[in-house]
């Protein structure tokens, strides 16, 4: 196939490519401060358009659950945009009462299109209404917080460590329902939780990803992985199953051509 992004390249680094959730749109955006968003038909992949965020180098951006708006985050900034689809309107959300952070970066979106997870500094996760964009809760976890993944019904959040250990929290309550120690884990680097809630997926520094089962997850405090795939030589920093949870999608950005299809 022609590149996704073929009539817009960015000037430096892509930070985010993502498949718009119901239409044959797919979105780039990256550190030139700008998000594209291109109709895929394989041949030409025509730009619909892109949106340019004054002095916003993209750290990360997000389609809503429901496809209507874009969330982004920047490199070095407290604040973050929403972009609304259908008015065509940028709204930024200069400040979230109840965050006090030095930089948002890192955030999840439920699947049920009801939060944002926003990962703060020295372990804390702020859990935000996806409506307003208000504070809804404070969780916070022994060491530092790397990343983290709701389930796909979106009633827990997996929450992983710099030190190796996952955290299962449940949405609802809020309460951390159980812990587990990544094996061999020497810094938890990305996580991913399969669409039928059948696996998890833990990758590391090491550039070990650990293949566990969900239930092992939930009752043991070392589960013991399913298979440990080694085929990446530096650090595993994405993760990924396909939607029929057939194929795990393996890679890391610190090397050209790092990505494995197991």
């Amino acid at each position: 196939c022609r590149p996704a992004n073929q009539e817009r390249f960015v000037d430096g680094k892509l930070a985010t490519v993502q498949f718009h959730p119901a239409a044959q749109v797919v979105m780039t955006a990256g550190q030139d401060r700008s998000v594209s968003l291109f109709q895929v038909d394989g041949l030409r992949n025509p730009k619909i358009q892109s949106i340019y965020l004054k002095s916003f180098p993209i750290y990360k951006a997000r389609f809503s659950a429901d496809g209507e708006q874009v969330i982004a985050t920047g490199t070095h900034h407290k604040m973050f945009f929403v972009y609304d689809m259908m008015s065509g309107s940028i709204v930024p959300i200069e400040k979230v009462r109840g965050v006090n952070e030095g930089f948002l970066r890192s955030f999840e979106l439920s699947p049920d299109g009801s939060f944002m997870l926003l990962i703060g500094t020295s372990g804390y996760l702020y859990l935000l209404s996806m409506k307003t964009k208000e504070l809804i809760s404070t969780m916070k976890i022994n060491g530092r917080c790397t990343t983290s993944a709701f389930t796909p019904d979106s009633s827990q959040i997996y929450s992983y460590s710099k030190e190796g250990e996952v955290f299962i929290w449940d949405v609802r309550s809020r309460k951390c329902l159980h812990k587990f120690e990544d094996e061999g884990s020497l810094e938890g680097k990305c996580i991913a939780i399969s669409r039928n809630n059948q696996y998890v997926a833990c990758g590391s520094s090491s550039g070990v990803v650990n293949l566990y089962t969900t239930d092992a997850c939930l009752k043991a405090s070392h589960p013991k992985p399913v298979k440990a795939i080694m085929n990446l030589v530096t650090s595993a920093t994405c993760v990924t199953f396909n939607p029929t949870t057939e194929i795990l999608a393996v890679a890391s950005c610190e090397t050209d051509e790092a990505v494995k299809l197991v």
